[in-house]
């Protein structure tokens, strides 16, 4: 009785042992040993596939049937057939749902195996589509097992809904080479959207592919006019966009400088104004709205500027110093675009200083004797030698006396070289022919010494007030306490 409990009790353990055996991961470590299928080579051919399938098919659905899966076999035989397979390679400790193998000639499975090899393990991967699923299966190699990899959900979409295209181009009108923005974010039910750039002409200029994720393109153009946009949507299906879908830009022209002087040449124009005229600058598209005026000196130095903001557009001008300058200008329009540098608003010209004046003067006029008054007056020309340093004056005048005899009214003429030691200052010195004052005295040559200072100078015209002193050349009849003048008077010259 001792003894049947005993054997009882082994077989319980026996069986128990083997649940517990079979219900445990299976660890797989080399391949190839029980081999399900030979496989001649590494790398099957579609064929070899195919013979598998032909060869081996009631063993398959044999394996398949025994793991619940005859669903499945059909559409797992036609990958074979197909030889639609690839290659991958299984890392350490991944599972298998099943494997089917071969163990002397009869045919095996292994449920939950998991490769447990030093390296990777290098397979041939099918996978067949059943009922929404993927069922990924694989083959060793070279050994030819079957085994179940991975299970996966296919989710089915539903038709792709039509693409609506969807473009917008800003700004609508933009200056040469500023940046023009393409935006197809607006588009619907798309993959990929491409847009094509037209001139008015009909001329292609430039194409561009977006994406979803990257539905916005910047673009500039360096020529002016107006260039149509047109673009298209393409869904998942390959289905292309029907609804219009277009947009225009319009490139400003610039506008086109024309420039009028009022002097070309400008001969004795140093204190004149000269006046430079913009106006007839004309913009194909808009308006001018203002001009800028720069004046160089021959070094390219410039020397001034002007900007103006209200027609006419039109700078005067006064140069105070004689030479060769260049008067440039640009113009803008209402989009700001200023007008190309090779437009004929860029002149060199020379402004020359006048060299020859008249002069007149009056004032009064004390004679030696008992300094008796007079008031005289003068008529002369100037010849600038160097202009605001010397020049030559030649004048003729006469004196009248503020009281009658032995006074009597004398001429002068005189020649003189002017020295400026300044912008407003000035010597006189020459000589002079003086007339007899008296009956009693003799007329004779005279040292002329004068200072001045003006009191306004336009470079065409000046005025001054100057002192003089007349010395007479000593002879016997006219010594220099008897015979000197001293003058006060008012310059103009003009």
């Amino acid at each position: 009785m001792r003894r049947r409990k005993l054997v009882l009790f082994v077989s319980a353990l026996l069986v128990i042992s083997t649940v517990v055996s079979f219900a445990q991961t299976k660890k797989l470590t080399r391949i190839g040993v029980n081999t399900f299928a030979q496989i001649k080579g590494n790398i099957p051919t579609a064929q070899v596939m195919k013979t598998i399938a032909e060869k081996y098919a009631d063993d398959i659905k044999y394996g398949f049937d025994q793991v619940g899966m005859s669903h499945v076999y059909l559409a797992f035989l036609d990958q074979l057939n197909a030889g639609a397979f690839t290659e991958k390679t299984i890392p350490v400790g991944d599972k298998f749902y099943w494997m089917l193998f071969r163990v002397q000639g009869k045919v095996k499975i292994w449920q939950d195996v998991e490769w447990a090899g030093k390296q990777p393990l290098p397979v041939f991967s099918l996978t067949a589509r059943k009922d929404n699923k993927d069922y990924e299966f694989i083959i060793p190699k070279p050994c030819g097992n079957i085994a179940l990899y991975r299970v996966t959900e296919v989710r089915i979409q539903p038709p792709a809904l039509p693409p609506l295209c969807n473009l917008l181009v800003t700004p609508a009108k933009a200056n040469v080479n500023d940046l023009i923005t393409v935006d197809m974010s607006g588009t619907e039910n798309a993959t990929s959207m491409d847009v094509e750039v037209f001139t008015a002409q009909g001329t292609r200029v430039a194409t561009h592919a977006f994406t979803p994720v990257s539905p916005r393109w910047q673009t500039k153009f360096d020529k002016p006019g107006e260039y149509v946009f047109r673009a298209k949507a393409v869904n998942a299906e390959g289905k292309v966009s029907e609804n219009p879908c277009q947009a225009r830009t319009s490139i400003n022209f610039p506008p086109i400088c024309k420039l009028w002087t009022s002097c070309l040449p400008c001969q004795d124009y140093v204190g004149k104004p000269i006046v430079f005229d913009a106006n007839g600058s004309t913009d194909a598209d808009g308006q001018i709205v203002k001009a800028s005026f720069e004046v160089t000196d021959e070094t390219g130095k410039v020397i001034d500027s002007f900007m103006d903001t209200e027609k006419p557009f039109t700078w005067e001008k006064v140069f105070t110093k004689a030479g060769t300058y260049a008067i440039n200008v640009v113009v803008f329009d209402d989009m700001g675009a200023p007008s190309a540098s090779a437009d004929p608003c860029r002149v060199t010209f020379e402004v020359t200083q006048k060299r020859f004046f008249f002069l007149a003067e009056v004032g009064g006029l004390l004679a030696r004797g008992t300094y008796s008054g007079f008031i005289f007056g003068r008529l002369g020309m100037m010849w600038s030698l160097s202009p605001d340093v010397l020049d030559l004056i030649l004048r003729f005048g006469g004196a009248l006396p503020t009281q009658g005899d032995p006074w009597k009214a004398f001429f002068m003429g005189d020649f003189l070289m002017n020295l400026h030691l300044g912008p407003a200052v000035y010597l006189d010195a020459g000589f002079g022919s003086t007339g007899r004052e008296q009956n009693v005295r003799k007329s004779g040559v005279d040292l002329i010494g004068a200072f001045g200072v003006n009191i306004f100078n336009n470079y065409t015209n000046t005025g001054s007030i100057f002192a003089e002193v007349r010395l007479p050349v000593i002879t016997k009849d006219r010594d220099s306490s008897n015979h000197h003048k001293l003058l006060l008077g008012f310059r103009y010259i003009f």
